[in-house]
């Protein structure tokens, strides 16, 4: 495995990252297409990525963060066969290497699917093992999620 950094992807990085986002998010969360994808990418301000990627030169993982509202921002998915191996703390020490502050959403409970029909389970006691905290005022509820806030800073 290795990672790569880019400030932006090419056509067939950003396919494979949005098969990853599909299969791994909630499908409530899903992308029908490339272009609406991209036009997601495309409101993103000051966008960095890090592509975890197999020896077959397949993206296993994808951590990206940017600029929103003065705060920096981040999202990670990992396949689920590279989960529970060490690598997501990986990432985020090398993202807490050159940031002072990290800003994500995170679903908080048990009840979203993912499109092969498995339970998507939260991510958030990750985050807080990795020295997050969760910021309990800032909830994101919508139609397609449900989510609390949470931050790590120096």
């Amino acid at each position: 495995m290795e990672f790569i950094t880019r400030s932006s992807l090419s056509v067939s990085e950003k396919m494979q990252v949005l098969d990853l986002w599909n299969n791994e998010y909630p499908e409530k969360l899903g992308y029908s297409s490339i272009e609406a994808f991209d036009k997601y990418l495309d409101t993103l301000t000051n966008v960095s990525h890090l592509l975890l990627i197999d020896p077959d030169k397949k993206i296993k993982g994808w951590y990206f963060d940017f600029d929103r509202d003065n705060e920096k921002w981040f999202a990670l998915i990992l396949d689920s066969k590279m989960q529970g191996k060490g690598i997501g703390t990986k990432i985020l020490e090398r993202a807490k290497q050159k940031e002072n502050e990290l800003n994500g959403w995170v679903i908080d409970h048990d009840r979203d699917k993912k499109n092969n029909g498995a339970p998507y389970n939260s991510p958030l006691n990750f985050y807080l093992k990795n020295g997050f905290e969760k910021m309990a005022a800032h909830r994101l509820e919508s139609d397609h999620i449900s989510a609390i806030k949470i931050r790590w800073s120096k």
